[in-house]
């Protein structure tokens, strides 16, 4: 049996644990413009057309861990056109205007950078098509060049109040402690496959060949440990196609000691630095 995820894998919502939930589900609702889409107890869902991107769960005893923690980098959500990713910033710049960290060209992207009320990084970017991306010996070719953001508004935003338009989690990217063990992790033993690496400073997996489901970097977080519960990342989603892969999945986590928790419909394990995965089968 393949040891490679199925090329329909995807990821899926992103669950952080928030110390002001009011604050930080105006953020994502009014701020980045996704709806609320379920709200039970302090547990509140956001996403578009039916489609979770962020969960909050309210922990308002845990406190920030220090940045040079592993953790979360950023949740990036990707949106269809670019005239919704333009509403979706203009808005964001409108009604938080602090929170904007910067914007890059990454050849394969445009994407522009947020931190939440309590410092989670946020992308909202738009993908060129794949027939536009640039490949070479397996490697898809990114970078990060200037995006102008205010031109991008300029050149792209029709309707600033258009925020319903198709967006959802496009990847995830990850705080760790090193890119080595990073790598037998996410690829030899989940079974992304490598899109791009440099060095000991960062990699990108995927599958299906897009130019990446989820990160990994040191930037701020070289030789970090398992994490402690703490605000921020709660888990991350991956979405399987079928039971089969789940099986198959969680047959290669056992074989390498890994330890599961696995209902017959959910597989949840965690990574070398205590980030949680939850698998979903959504065929």
């Amino acid at each position: 049996m393949s040891e490679v995820l199925d090329g329909r894998t995807d990821v899926g919502a992103v669950t952080l644990k928030v110390g002001d939930l009011d604050a930080m589900t105006d953020y994502y609702a009014r701020g980045i413009g996704l709806s609320v889409l379920g709200q039970e107890g302090d547990r509140v869902t956001l996403g578009r057309r039916g489609v979770a991107s962020v969960v909050l769960e309210h922990t308002p005893l845990l406190k920030h861990a220090p940045a040079s923690a592993a953790g979360l980098f950023h949740t990036a959500i990707l949106f269809d056109q670019q005239g919704d990713l333009a509403s979706s910033v203009y808005s964001v710049a409108r009604h938080f205007p602090n929170s904007f960290t910067g914007s890059s060209d990454h050849l394969v992207s445009k994407a522009l950078y947020f931190d939440d009320p309590e410092g989670n990084g946020v992308e909202l970017y738009w993908d060129r098509p794949r027939e536009q991306w640039g490949w070479r010996n397996g490697q898809v070719a990114m970078a990060s060049e200037y995006l102008d953001p205010n031109g991008f508004l300029r050149e792209n935003l029709t309707d600033p109040d258009a925020l319903d338009g198709a967006a959802a989690v496009g990847h995830v990217h990850l705080k760790v402690g090193d890119i080595a063990t990073a790598r037998q992790f996410y690829v030899d033993t989940v079974g992304f496959e490598i899109t791009a690496e440099y060095g000991t400073q960062a990699l990108f997996v995927s599958a299906g060949g897009y130019h990446h489901h989820l990160a990994m970097n040191t930037w701020q977080s070289r030789g970090a440990q398992g994490r402690w519960p703490a605000l921020g990342l709660g888990e991350v989603a991956i979405e399987l196609p079928t039971d089969d892969e789940r099986g198959a999945l969680g047959a290669r986590l056992a074989s390498r000691g890994i330890a599961t928790r696995d209902d017959g419909r959910e597989l949840v394990f965690e990574d070398p630095w205590n980030n949680e995965i939850r698998v979903v089968v959504t065929g």
